[in-house]
């Protein structure tokens, strides 16, 4: 599983790989672009993959992205998976790529209205309200 987060800890793109290499990395990375703006810099874990997927883009831009691979400087995206991971290895259907891929979407987007990302206007609704709103919508 990718994860995005920003600063703020809110959630900024995620994504279910059915393998960890350069490709699958590359093209999350590119998708959290596209959707977000290029970042000044990221931190990310120890993986390989991701160094070498965020390589890749720097080859190709002009401004090149900052990297930090660091365990210690990613703690808010771990800290952050944590919720997701407690919630989803329980879950029976896992074991079966997509229905786990449909798990971890609806976790993540309850995630997001959790943390106040989806609520939209200045009406106060609580997590369920969102939810209904967010379907019917």
């Amino acid at each position: 599983m990718y994860r995005a987060v920003d600063k703020a800890s809110n959630t900024v793109d995620f994504q279910l790989r059915a393998c960890r290499d350069k490709a699958a990395a590359r093209r999350h990375l590119e998708r959290s672009i596209a959707r977000n703006g290029e970042p000044e810099t990221v931190t990310i874990d120890k993986s390989d993959a991701n160094l070498a997927g965020l390589e890749a883009i720097n080859g190709e831009r002009d401004t090149p992205i900052k990297i930090r691979q660091t365990k210690r400087l990613n703690s808010i995206v771990e800290r952050d998976n944590r919720a997701v991971k407690r919630n989803a290895l329980p879950m029976p259907g896992s074991r079966n790529f997509h229905c786990a891929h449909i798990q971890l979407s609806g976790i993540e987007f309850m995630r997001m209205i959790a943390k106040g990302q989806i609520n939209d206007g200045d009406i106060q609704m609580s997590a369920a309200e969102q939810l209904y709103y967010s379907l019917a919508a």
